[in-house]
């Protein structure tokens, strides 16, 4: 197991040791405010059965996470103290989270023991034509966003709740600024929190080790904290201190903003998703024309994504990437005969510039980011003198130069009867001839890294 992979189990471990003696705790003492308890713990629940999709396919529950967070911050409801404690914000978080759970527990079961179906059973294989659908703990990214519920609650909780208990906030006036300002800097901490907890579990989801990548998805997710993150906080502190005036009626009246900006975000997704199909459909052109071998478009994202990874990208930057590399090629459609297996790499620098041109003005016609025609653009152009200023090829442009030349020579060696093992190691050779001039150093050396 890598050390990446050794990080995500130790905060899955630490979240469920946690949420173990926090339910363990309050079974013992009992329930403090029931009636409260109930009211968060279906909020929780209900907002992790509405989830949205963020771009690099993060998964986000933007009313259960402002929900737990506002039970974390809660001091007086309806100016009576409440004193819950961190542990009961824990379990309660927790059971939130198990209900929500439960439809996908269920959905099996009752599929299983519809007539002529047989016995019950998780195991039962799905019909044709329907997915297999995962139950929610066999899914990694629900369980990694579990983990970093419980650990960043549980953090919010630790350190508000002790210090409103014994009192010290009382010096602070519910009503007055200095009471809002230390919410928010709890909040901001318990932001942080997650940011880095998120952080280490993508990393190891991505299998990515070294310290170099965990400040580059650290970086990533503090700037998603400026999207719906900021809402999250925003809606967990004003539901906390909305309660202490008008009771359990804040939840639904400052949850359903939110709610809205989910209907937003789906509605940003959908844009993105007709974006993707767009690209999709450029970059089947040319193999369908014959000018590129099937899957040389794909086998390059690939690559340029690895790459990306390697070399610490954010998330709106390999999507990017990702959608430059594969309609890297557009520009084959202009010419008269089509290039032998597509290899642009094999062909004179001008003849590359020219193709990368053409493709970059038929991007720039079908609405993609133009950052994308850019980076398309910049593909052939001479890498000497990229550490900076206005004319450095964009790093974007770079990778995919690599990675295109790396699967145009795997393909050449295919041609010519060559073993897997060795044309990788004769593709890596002819790039690291060309580190400075043709290709950028960098990036040759991460494609050795990668397994190139």
């Amino acid at each position: 197991m890598t050390a990446a992979g050794r990080e995500a189990r130790v905060v899955h471990a630490a979240a469920a040791a946690l949420l173990v003696f926090a339910v363990g705790a309050v079974a013992v003492r009992g329930v403090a405010g029931a009636r409260v308890a109930l009211a968060f713990t279906a909020l929780i629940a209900l907002g992790e059965c509405v989830r949205i999709t963020l771009p690099g396919d993060r998964e986000q529950a933007p009313i259960g996470a402002a929900g737990a967070l506002a039970y974390a911050l809660l001091g007086p409801l309806r100016g009576v103290p409440t004193a819950h404690g961190m542990l009961q914000v824990v379990a309660v978080t927790g059971v939130g989270l198990l209900l929500a759970w439960l439809p996908g527990l269920a959905l099996p079961w009752l599929r299983a023991c519809r007539p002529g179906r047989g016995r019950p059973g998780l195991t039962q294989r799905a019909r044709p034509g329907r997915p297999h659908r995962r139950p929610p703990w066999a899914d990694p990214a629900r369980r990694d966003s579990a983990a970093r519920r419980l650990l960043g609650v549980g953090f919010a909780a630790a350190v508000f709740q002790p210090l409103y208990n014994g009192g010290l906030v009382d010096r602070f006036s519910p009503e007055g600024p200095a009471y809002g300002v230390f919410l928010t800097a709890v909040a901001a901490l318990a932001a942080l929190c997650d940011a880095t907890l998120a952080a280490l579990l993508r990393r190891s989801a991505a299998g990515l080790e070294g310290g170099l990548r965990f400040p580059a998805a650290l970086e990533d997710e503090l700037r998603s904290l400026f999207g719906i993150g900021s809402a999250i906080v925003a809606t967990g502190m004003l539901v906390s201190l909305a309660a202490g005036e008008v009771g359990l009626w804040a939840l639904p009246l400052f949850c359903t903003p939110l709610l809205l900006a989910q209907v937003s975000f789906r509605r940003a997704a959908a844009v993105r998703a007709t974006t993707g199909q767009t690209i999709a459909s450029l970059a089947r052109a040319t193999e369908v024309a014959g000018y590129t071998p099937h899957g040389h478009a794909r086998r390059v994202a690939d690559t340029a994504c690895a790459l990306g990874r390697e070399l610490g990208l954010g998330t709106r930057e390999l999507a990017l990437l990702e959608y430059a590399a594969l309609m890297h090629d557009v520009g084959q459609l202009s010419l008269v005969e089509p290039v032998p297996d597509g290899a642009t790499a094999l062909l004179p620098c001008a003849e590359q510039q020219r193709i990368a041109r053409l493709g970059s003005e038929v991007i720039r016609r079908t609405g993609v980011p133009r950052q994308v025609a850019e980076q398309v653009a910049r593909l052939a152009d001479p890498v000497l003198g990229t550490a900076g200023g206005d004319g450095a090829v964009p790093l974007a442009a770079r990778i995919i130069r690599v990675a295109n030349a790396h699967d145009d020579l795997l393909t050449a060696a295919r041609g010519r009867g060559v073993g897997e093992a060795v044309g990788r190691l004769e593709a890596l050779e002819v790039l690291r001839l060309g580190r400075g001039r043709v290709y950028d150093a960098r990036v040759v050396d991460a494609l050795a890294r990668v397994g190139g």
